[in-house]
């Protein structure tokens, strides 16, 4: 269950995953409380969709759609109710518990200083009456753990996949706006704050002059594109950015850029660095969360300090400056996802976690 089957990376693991799960063992069932655009790729794919238009939780109607939730999960015979993201985790874990069905996991899929206290508050209230706790990083074990007093046999690892169908290596191909830059610097990406990314475009301005040909991209919508956009144009480096909406399809994207940034100030396992790195792209991340998991410095892409600017623009510097270095980084990148990151092995995880936690539960009973 998710918020919204959207373009976030928690709807694209709980849409990869639903579609990847073992048809002959699990039979998926999708609930959420808005649709989005990744609704009709459930559908295809034969996937139910439980819609629970909750919009606060003070409501009456948010009741109303738990019993309705609790209807659904009996009537059809509902063993694992499984909550990807906060809202779900506040809403859902507790109804299915209510409920009594079997197996109840949450999700903590980012770090928790990025909520509110109450969010917070909740969210411990929900770690005690869970089954388990998925986590897609090492780092959120350590957090979980050490901040929020979670007993570490409640807490399961299993690491973002992706298809890699959906994002091969392939050619640099780039569209008719970047077809003359010497080299293409980006990242797709939700516009958050969490994301840094006003410390990309202040990287980009200090090596833009020694690369007047280079171009920054950035795909992805959201709070901060407007002061980004005047960010750009207040360094004077507006002529060479380019500014591109969210969209489903963003293999086309990663093909055309050449050097990858994931500046996070905050960060647990990015599904943008896992697709940049299987479509071929070098890739930079800042030194958070679980990025130095997925980049090993020097070795599948260059770290940095996050929020640190200069630090950024010497990385960048380096990585233009060798053409040699980039490939190789970019090629032991996409080894590292096709070995580590892929879907299948992501689908095989979540199964031995459910059989696991379902197992545990009759053996108790």
């Amino acid at each position: 269950m998710v918020r919204q089957l959207g373009h976030g990376g928690s709807e694209r693991q709980l849409t990869e995953m639903a579609k990847a799960l073992d048809r002959s063992r699990f039979t998926p069932h999708v609930g959420c409380f808005l649709e989005g655009t990744r609704a009709d790729e459930m559908r295809t794919a034969g996937v139910p969709i439980l819609v629970l238009p909750v919009h606060s939780f003070r409501s009456l109607s948010a009741l109303a759609h738990a019993r309705q939730l609790g209807r659904y999960v009996h009537e059809n015979d509902i063993q694992i109710v499984h909550t990807y993201d906060w809202p779900l985790n506040c809403f859902a874990a507790p109804v299915a518990r209510f409920y009594r069905v079997p197996v109840v996991l949450t999700s903590q899929r980012s770090h928790r200083d990025l909520r509110e206290r109450w969010v917070r508050r909740v969210l411990r209230f929900t770690d005690r009456i869970a089954d388990g706790i998925v986590i897609n990083s090492e780092s959120l074990r350590a957090e979980l753990i050490e901040s929020e007093g979670v007993p570490p046999a409640k807490i399961r690892l299993c690491h973002n996949g992706i298809d890699l169908d959906r994002f091969p290596a392939g050619d640099r191909q780039r569209p008719p706006a970047l077809a003359d830059a010497s080299i293409v610097i980006g990242v797709v990406a939700v516009l958050r704050p969490e994301k840094g990314l006003a410390t990309l475009v202040e990287a980009f301005a200090q090596i833009a002059p020694s690369n007047p040909r280079a171009r920054l991209l950035i795909v992805g919508s959201g709070p901060t594109r407007q002061p980004l956009e005047e960010l750009a144009s207040k360094l004077g480096v507006s002529s060479q950015c380019m500014f591109q909406p969210s969209t489903a399809e963003v293999t086309p994207w990663l093909h055309a850029i050449d050097i990858f940034v994931l500046p996070s100030v905050s960060e647990a396992f990015s599904n943008s660095i896992t697709e940049a790195m299987a479509c071929g792209c070098c890739v930079l991340a800042s030194r958070v969360g679980g990025n130095p998991e997925q980049v090993i410095d020097g070795e599948t892409g260059l770290l940095f300090e996050s929020g640190h600017a200069t630090d950024l623009a010497a990385r960048l510097a380096v990585v233009i400056a060798d053409p040699v270095l980039r490939q190789r980084l970019a090629e032991n990148g996409t080894r590292r996802v096709q070995e580590k990151f892929s879907l299948a092995a992501s689908a095989r995880r979540m199964e031995e976690i459910y059989d696991e936690l379902l197992t545990e539960r009759f053996r108790a009973r």
